[in-house]
């Protein structure tokens, strides 16, 4: 049985989040990050890409600021990779205020356009906004399927209690599969679910499957293997369909690893 760990929102109160900050400006990054930690939320901030990047590689805040012309490279392509991943969502905050530039920061993933400069008060609301877009929506934040765990705000998954390694693509092949429960589904609607900006040909999927049946192979044993090729894989082939989640493969609810005597997989979303 699966069970769904999931939140009125994928971050928690309005107050509670992680904001990063992108901006070059070492005045203006200051003063927001002051402003918006005085509303209660955790600041996080970077001078340029690289920081950033730095940051975005071990955490996954709800909402990056971000000013798209930076000394280290152009800003829309992190928002672009940001509304790829599902990531974070993203308010701009640009010098440049002509329609053209607002239609391509949005078309390249922004949730939000504030043209500078502005007042710390439309900031502060628009911040909030955002945010509560987030609370309302109920989504799966942890699914776990006996043995495996798929952690949403994490981006990890464990298998019989170790970490796989997914790369992003993977990670959203796999999550949407595992809420399919079992459902078969086509090359393109996989496609369209995991990455639907992607104009990838479906047969793409062919081939991160192949690298998901590699690393997430069940053992008797109970440990992953991708050396492993003798036992039945947890993604399984519809033919003239797709592909489906082996919901059978996995242990039922209540035959946990710990009885088995592994350690017992997370069963909540620590971020």
């Amino acid at each position: 049985m699966v069970r769904r760990h999931c939140a009125l929102g994928r971050f928690g109160s309005v107050g509670s989040g992680q904001i990063l900050i992108i901006e070059s400006n070492p005045h203006l990054r200051s003063l927001l990050g002051w402003h918006l930690q005085q509303a209660g939320y955790r600041i996080h901030q970077a001078a340029g890409l690289q920081q950033a990047r730095e940051f975005l590689n071990r955490h996954q805040p709800p909402l990056v600021i971000l000013e798209p012309d930076l000394p280290d490279g152009n800003g829309l392509e992190l928002c672009q990779w940001l509304f790829q991943q599902r990531q974070s969502l993203v308010l701009i905050l640009s010098a440049k205020d002509g329609s053209h530039d607002v239609v391509t920061g949005l078309k390249a993933g922004a949730d939000d356009y504030l043209k500078k400069p502005f007042g710390m008060q439309e900031l502060m609301a628009r911040v909030d906004a955002l945010l509560r877009r987030c609370r309302v929506t109920s989504v799966p934040l942890l699914l776990n399927y006996g043995d495996l765990s798929i952690d949403l705000v994490q981006r990890r998954v464990h298998l019989y209690g170790r970490y796989i390694d997914l790369t992003p693509q993977e990670f959203s092949l796999l999550y949407v599969l595992a809420q399919a429960e079992g459902a078969p589904l086509s090359r393109s609607e996989l496609l369209h679910r995991a990455w639907p900006d992607a104009i990838d040909n479906p047969r793409t999927i062919d081939t991160h499957v192949l690298s998901l049946r590699k690393k997430l192979v069940p053992t008797s044993d109970g440990y992953a293997s991708a050396d492993r090729t003798d036992h039945p894989s947890l993604i399984q082939t519809v033919r003239n369909v797709g592909y489906c989640f082996n919901i059978d493969l996995l242990k039922t609810e209540g035959e946990t690893s710990e009885t088995q005597g592994r350690s017992p997989l997370p069963v909540s979303a620590g971020r």
